[in-house]
């Protein structure tokens, strides 16, 4: 059968697989991510909220990604007001303004440039500019 140098390389790989899980599983707890990939999640009181990472989606809840000129118009106001920043998305606003581009400055921090429906930039917002509507702050969201 198995010899005692196989044994104990079996046992030690199994105590490794599970402590790297362990630690997998509790890295994600304490930085209040989620493996949902779908709806939101809630506990049992129903007063959590699951929220996705705003740099990875497409767009924002309620929000239409922009293309073609009005993107190219929107880019450029928002690039004007942070220079030296990248772009992450721009999008139709679902909380009061026309529009609204997600940047990268060259910092690292991240911002929201709000504009108006002629591209005037109204404001410069911290972080990805707040909560859905009617919705808590995701975890760790600038307001």
């Amino acid at each position: 059968m198995f010899t005692s140098r196989a044994r104990t390389w079996l046992v030690t790989a199994a105590v490794m697989a599970g402590a790297t899980v362990g630690a997998a599983g509790i890295a994600n707890a304490a930085s209040g991510g989620s493996t949902a990939t779908t709806g939101s999640s809630a506990t049992s009181a129903g007063t959590a909220h699951a929220w996705a990472d705003p740099a990875t989606m497409t767009h924002g809840p309620g929000e239409t990604l922009l293309t073609g000129s009005a993107a190219a118009s929107a880019k450029q106001a928002a690039l004007a007001a942070v220079p030296g920043a990248t772009v992450i998305r721009i999008e139709t606003d679902s909380s009061g303004s026309a529009y609204e581009a997600h940047l990268t400055k060259s910092d690292g921090t991240q911002v929201t440039v709000k504009m108006d429906s002629s591209f005037t930039v109204t404001a410069t917002l911290p972080g990805f500019g707040g909560p859905p509507p009617g919705g808590p702050a995701p975890s760790g969201s600038a307001q």
